[in-house]
């Protein structure tokens, strides 16, 4: 099997125990009822990208959100960067800072072409979760509630192994996120071990709200962390 097949039958495989959730929380899974467009842009990315068997450099991400890989199943990439990239997208768009600033970053280093080759994003969730406040529901991340991530660590630590694996490298992972993620990652790597050495960068979010004045120190930081 091509890596782009082996990270297909991943995501489609993907499973959850609703147990886990409170009555106010939902799964956020884009390859459990995709659309056909869905399905086909998800289905022509990895095997654009990702059509052979060669060793990537592993990021982790926190988990999917509504408007990028919850919409696209690929991480940091929503519909607008979907179509960027190549691929044709016409169901219905979304816009997601994340992707905006991931995609500049990916251009200054030289392409989705040249990045792909070199880079597998994943999350440290592969599925996404929403959280009804006020009569809407908005992204929840997986750490933002103590007992929802204590009992939710033996799934967590399951996907990143699997992540490793279809990555094909585990020297080093990078991290966006250097708050809870981070925080998370490295107490589960102390226990764990499935790295030597993880690299945090700020959240692509975190810049885009915060920094964004600032947003070409942080392209180089990542650039930085890309080219070790």
């Amino acid at each position: 099997m091509t890596k782009a097949q082996r990270i297909l039958a991943f995501y489609y495989g993907l499973d959850f125990d609703h147990a886990y959730l409170d009555d106010d929380l939902a799964v956020l899974n884009p390859f459990e009822g995709a659309s056909p467009a869905q399905e086909r842009a998800l289905s022509d990315f990895y095997h654009r990208f990702y059509n052979d068997d060669k060793p990537r450099n592993l990021i982790l991400g926190i988990n999917p959100g509504r408007l990028g890989a919850g919409a696209t199943g690929i991480p940091f990439t929503d519909t607008k960067r979907l179509v960027a990239c190549g691929i044709p997208f016409d169901a219905f768009s979304t816009h997601e800072p994340s992707s905006v600033f991931v995609y500049e970053a990916i251009d200054a280093f030289g392409g989705a072409e040249k990045f792909y080759r070199e880079f597998f994003i994943g999350s440290v969730c592969p599925l996404g979760f929403t959280v009804r406040k006020k009569g809407n529901w908005i992204n929840f991340n997986y750490y933002d509630r103590t007992s929802f991530v204590k009992a939710l660590a033996p799934y967590l630590l399951a996907q990143i192994r699997a992540q490793i694996e279809l990555a094909g490298k585990n020297e080093r992972i990078i991290v966006f996120g250097t708050g809870k993620n981070l925080k998370f990652l490295t107490q589960l790597n102390k226990e764990f071990n499935f790295t030597p050495e993880l690299v945090a960068l700020e959240h692509p979010r975190y810049v885009m709200q915060y920094k964004y004045r600032d947003r070409e120190t942080y392209i180089e930081k990542y650039l930085d962390a890309f080219s070790l």
